[in-house]
């Protein structure tokens, strides 16, 4: 019952997230500068007339509160809305669009992860003080290092001066490659720092003593038993990661030309189309909730203590 009472918790807190996120969107393009209607309008037959009826069909007219209140209704329901400029329903814009986003996104989470643990395992503890110095300057670096700098860097040198890989698009796993290490790398920077500090504080504790004592490999020692009690602060830092993807996934589609969200979010904020941009962000806050609650879970699976708890 406590388990289920904390879980029932992180839901209420997450639902409290999302209506702050649509609410703080929602309010955000309506005071940003434009029409809503000279947007709508576009290039196209601008009359009294046409103004009307735009105003009557997408009920522009009504006040505002009455407006939100009708987008928390329809959200509530499921319904995405309609694209104010593409005319079609919003689940079928993002929908198209979804696939490469997430096959980056995974692909730079994933490897990012992956890079982190190898680092991490590699300078913990007393064992090569100069690969650690190396590692942990390098780490600071890509942390600091924005993600669209080192897209342009991995462009210059692996694309334009030695075309090892393509310049732009979404054709194979080869214009997949540059996208995800530029996402993944400070990922791995900020991971890597905060597994190593926790693994080298785990060999302090008295069962890594115990282990040693019983004739167990350093390796051992340091994989099986420090290596997980490192584990927890990294998953507290799942939310961060996926804020990384996320806000950088839009940022390097640019950068290297590739379909997806990125693509869709900006041109959907530049012409204030009100729905694709509140979808994009409600989409953005459900994920945030879901693997910030997956990683609250997790930690009873890495941490026996917090189950007896």
């Amino acid at each position: 019952m406590t388990a289920l009472r904390a879980v029932a918790r992180r839901l209420g807190a997450g639902l409290v997230v999302l209506w702050v996120a649509a609410t703080a969107a929602y309010l955000a393009l309506l005071a940003a500068p434009g029409d809503t209607v000279d947007n709508i309008v576009a290039d196209g037959a601008d009359t009294p007339q046409i103004r009307a009826e735009i105003i009557a069909e997408w009920g522009l007219d009504r006040p505002a509160i009455v407006q939100y209140l009708d987008y928390l209704g329809r959200l509530g329901a499921g319904d995405l809305g309609r694209s104010y400029l593409l005319q079609r329903p919003v689940t079928e814009v993002i929908g198209e669009q979804l696939a490469p986003s997430l096959t980056l996104a995974v692909a730079a989470a994933g490897l990012g992860v992956l890079l982190a643990l190898l680092i991490a395992v590699a300078t913990a503890g007393d064992r090569r003080p100069w690969l650690r110095r190396v590692s942990s300057g390098s780490e600071l670096l890509l942390v600091s290092t924005p993600s669209f700098l080192i897209g342009l860097l991995l462009l210059s040198v692996l694309s334009f001066r030695f075309g090892f890989f393509p310049v732009s698009g979404d054709q194979g796993t080869a214009a997949l490659v540059l996208p995800a290490v530029t996402l993944a790398l400070p990922i791995a920077g900020l991971l890597a720092q905060v597994l190593r500090d926790g693994i080298d504080r785990a060999l302090d504790e008295p069962f890594v003593l115990t282990a040693r004592s019983r004739g167990v490999r350093e390796r051992t020692v340091l994989v099986r038993h420090a290596f997980r009690h490192a584990f927890l602060p990294a998953v507290s830092l799942a939310g961060w990661v996926f804020g990384i993807v996320v806000g950088g996934t839009v940022i390097v589609e640019q950068v290297f030309g590739r379909p997806g969200l990125g693509q869709v979010t900006l041109s959907a904020v530049t012409t204030r189309d009100m729905p694709v941009v509140l979808a994009v962000v409600t989409l953005s806050a459900a994920g945030y909730v879901v693997v910030n609650t997956t990683a609250d879970l997790a930690y009873l699976l890495v941490d026996p203590r917090l189950r007896r708890s």
